[in-house]
């Protein structure tokens, strides 16, 4: 039996795998972090918050894996990508939420990567000082043409993890405007979700 740990930053990013299998949570030192049985095989899934520091902090003790998988949503670069679709490769690590069409264009120019994410680095750097394979499975959720409904990277704690309080504030405040660009990506979330689940169901690792 393999035993896979997949990252991402958030619970929800792995809500489709988890209505496909059984879980069991695990004692971590993560905001998130499960067990299932799956495909012959053990899937480890652990989620703490955006960022590298946060993926530092949720595997810093070692576990024996045989591979590890950044996963989660991802902003795409490339303007021929849409909501759902998997990107595998080809992505650019950030250390902020890119906002605006304009920013991911910007991204796309000086870097050639077909999306962004905010882990895909830190689990990579794990996985080699682990001395075991990496890859990176991400699910569209927002598309390159697209800004996003606030500026998140002002609504972040001194953990860099988002404040869904400080969020939804905010958007009050833009009642006709933020609000349903937020209940949009919060779709288009859930859409994303559902194609990570269907990928690892029909594929495997």
């Amino acid at each position: 039996m393999n035993t896979w740990l997949l990252v991402a930053s958030e619970r929800r990013e792995f809500d489709g795998v988890m209505k496909r299998a059984g879980y069991k949570k695990l004692e971590w030192r993560a905001e998130f972090a499960v067990e299932s049985q799956f495909r012959g095989d053990r899937w480890l899934m652990v989620a703490n918050g955006p960022g590298r520091e946060a993926v530092e902090q949720a595997l810093e003790n070692r576990v024996e894996v045989s591979g590890m998988v950044s996963t989660g949503f991802c902003g795409a670069l490339d303007p021929a990508l849409r909501i759902g679709d998997i990107v595998e490769g080809s992505l650019f690590c950030a250390d902020r939420v890119a906002v605006t069409s304009a920013e991911k264009a910007g991204l796309r120019a000086k870097t050639g990567a077909a999306a962004v994410d905010m882990e895909s680095a830190g689990v990579a750097q794990k996985a080699h000082e682990w001395q075991v394979p990496f890859r990176s499975v991400r699910a569209v959720s927002d598309v390159a043409s697209e800004d996003m409904p606030l500026d998140f990277n002002l609504y972040r704690d001194a953990r860099g993890r988002f404040s869904r309080t400080r969020i939804a504030l905010a958007a009050f405040q833009k009642p006709f405007t933020a609000i349903p660009a937020l209940m949009r990506l919060d779709r288009n979330c859930k859409i994303a979700a559902e194609s990570l689940g269907e990928f690892f169901v029909t594929r495997g690792l």
